[in-house]
């Protein structure tokens, strides 16, 4: 069993152009799935947002990001992050999860989500904000 930690940077509509930077910078591959193509629209203005997005190159780079919805707080450069812990078992991911939960703030409950057989957040007793999953295969 293994995990992964990424950092998972958050923008309120350029994720798609900060994605790209980062590309031409370190090369690799980006993937951009809009909250149109997850089916989990909340503004229609927001529609092609980046819900999930990531660069990974064969050099080890790898930084996911999203853009944060106009119904969540956001203020540029004051959360403008999180840990994203990403592993293939959930068991060891469910392990994990109950462990970071002891005295944080649950934001959304590990739970099987549309991209994922399971997904959480929550923001610990130290103020960092972690996401957990399980990975899945993207067929976009």
């Amino acid at each position: 069993m293994s995990v992964t930690t990424t950092t998972h940077l958050n923008f309120r509509g350029s994720a798609r152009e900060a994605l790209d930077f980062y590309q031409s910078v370190f090369g690799g591959h980006a993937i951009a799935v809009t909250y149109k193509d997850a089916g989990n629209v909340q503004n229609e203005n927001e529609a092609d947002w980046v819900m999930w997005g990531q660069v990974i190159a064969d050099n080890g780079f790898h930084v996911m990001a999203y853009d944060v919805p106009s119904a969540m707080p956001y203020e540029q450069g004051a959360n403008p992050f999180f840990v994203s812990v990403r592993g293939e078992d959930a068991d060891e991911i469910s392990t994990l999860w109950q462990r970071l939960a002891d005295g944080s703030n649950v934001l959304r409950p590990l739970e099987p989500a549309a991209w994922a057989p399971l997904y959480g957040m929550l923001t610990d007793r130290f103020g960092v904000t972690w996401v957990l999953d399980v990975t899945a295969p993207y067929n976009g």
